[in-house]
């Protein structure tokens, strides 16, 4: 579902993907009141994604300020279809948050996960803990690649185009969020992450030979 957004000359335009809760909410939050910028928040499930909209109008904010458009990161025609409407709408991006991400585990439904529980831990701490509880399913592991690395990579690609028509001074921008749980120093395997962290050396091709599972969306959105 698309909001209509009125034209305002000099706008930039962000769009934050995995926007309707937690670090993503705050962020098109963020965003959409600096005045000068509009948000496409983007959330793969309708309603969840249409509720954060509305949540945000009660803070004050427009439709100049913050729409809604569907996207699931994992879904070659998802991401083609938001593309098409950021090209038709605007002509360019100027933000692009990659947030959207899933954990890759499972918790024991007894676990307690209440955030004030990770309240006096710190990162080692919280990482160990969560070795001990989690569980890592190969499906669950599968899916977390095809979404946080693949998905991650598959809408950067088709929206680099029109971040690349960004008139901003400072030209378009990528962020990508992660966790401490993602840090290099975390992986264990010493190779890996020697390889990983080689950054002049590092190419798309290298960082694919990491995954033995191949690219669910193979040349779909080229």
């Amino acid at each position: 579902m698309e909001g209509a957004i009125p034209s305002r000359p000099n706008t930039r335009v962000a769009v934050v993907t995995g926007g309707n809760k937690g670090i993503g909410f705050e962020v098109c939050r963020q965003l959409a009141s600096d005045g000068g910028v509009t948000v496409v928040l983007t959330a793969r499930d309708e309603t969840r994604g249409t509720e954060a909209v509305e949540k945000l109008r009660t803070l004050g904010l427009t439709d100049a300020n913050v729409v809604f458009h569907q996207l699931d990161i994992t879904d070659a025609s998802s991401i083609a279809t938001l593309a098409d409407f950021l090209k038709t709408r605007f002509g360019k991006l100027d933000i692009l948050v990659n947030n959207a991400a899933i954990a890759g585990v499972e918790y024991p439904q007894d676990v307690d996960t209440n955030e004030e529980k990770f309240a006096g831990m710190d990162i080692k701490q919280r990482l160990d803990w969560m070795i001990k509880t989690v569980r890592e399913p190969i499906g669950a592991a599968k899916k977390a690649v095809e979404t946080n690395y693949y998905g991650t990579k598959h809408v950067t690609q088709a929206l680099l185009p029109l971040l690349l028509q960004s008139s901003s001074s400072s030209q378009g921008k990528i962020v990508c969020v992660s966790s401490d749980y993602g840090l290099l120093k975390l992986i264990g395997d010493e190779e890996i992450r020697r390889d990983l962290d080689d950054i002049d050396n590092l190419t798309e091709e290298r960082v694919d030979g990491f995954f033995v599972q191949k690219d669910p969306l193979p040349n779909a959105l080229r």
